[in-house]
């Protein structure tokens, strides 16, 4: 685990997310306050559905009433 102070972790910023995203679990301190930045897990992407078409203006003309 490493560990350091706000003002050293923005000097290392892109060290740390290097060893956060290798597994290392990096904590950072503040005021006594610890935050642990860790890597988490990505989001699964859904498969888009495929495109059928564009649809065409006029194409639903008569089809729907619109009351006033």
């Amino acid at each position: 685990m490493i560990q350091m102070s706000v003002t050293d972790a923005q000097q290392r910023l892109p060290e740390l997310l290097a060893a956060a995203s290798a597994g290392e679990t990096v904590e950072i301190t503040q005021n006594g306050a610890a935050y642990r930045l860790t890597l988490s897990a990505p989001r699964p992407q859904r498969p888009r559905p495929p495109v059928t078409g564009v649809p065409k203006a006029g194409q639903f003309k008569g089809m729907f009433v619109v009351s006033r």
